[in-house]
């Protein structure tokens, strides 16, 4: 894979340690609060959010790195058990269903070791190893089932569907209906059939 020196982010400086950790803080408080106590909530979610539309609902455990890169349109759904490693933008549209346990990975490491690990990494006072981080996008429309896994870098368009379970490696087009690992495209809807 081809890296861009703009792909690659420090995730141990001061400024970013205190992001995760506020981001730890806010989550945990989301975690505990009433679940009736629905201003409270919101609030804690826009304090944590780096946008967010009408009728969102996200349910806890919900994890996330930063959750300022994180940016929701109206009537979203996350399920139990969320993962949202927000290292770069992860931005979902309107009428999005996301299910339990879903994980969206903005950031991953070179496969190579030379280009993953670091020489002198101590005397240079970063982490040993280098991240890359890529934007995740979920279009209008889209249902992503349990327990997928969403890679750096894709998007998913308008109206489709990915299948639980699935590793979405790469972009899924408008549309369709995309399951397995690595996640492919087994069908794909009629223009009569999106009209809602």
């Amino acid at each position: 894979m081809y890296y861009e020196k703009s792909d690659f982010l420090e995730t141990a400086d001061s400024g970013t340690l205190k992001l995760i950790a506020r981001a730890r803080e806010l989550t945990r408080e989301y975690y505990l609060s009433d679940y009736e106590d629905t201003e409270k909530r919101e609030a804690i979610l826009r304090e944590l959010l780096g946008g967010m539309g009408e009728n969102v609902e996200i349910d806890t455990p919900f994890h996330c790195d930063h959750g300022n890169n994180i940016f929701l349109g109206n009537d979203v759904i996350i399920g139990i058990n969320c993962t949202f490693v927000d290292n770069a933008e992860i931005r979902i549209g309107n009428r999005v269903l996301i299910a339990s346990n879903v994980q969206f990975y903005t950031s991953s490491h070179p496969v190579l070791p030379k280009e993953r690990l670091v020489p002198d990494w101590k005397e240079k006072g970063t982490t040993f190893f280098r991240t890359y981080a890529r934007p995740i996008e979920i279009k209008d429309n889209v249902w992503i089932g349990g327990g997928s896994i969403i890679l750096p870098g894709v998007t998913v368009g308008e109206n489709s569907v990915i299948g639980a379970g699935s590793v979405v490696t790469r972009s899924i087009p408008a549309n369709c209906v995309a399951v397995g690992n690595p996640c492919r495209v087994i069908r794909t809807f009629e223009e009569e059939e999106i009209q809602v």
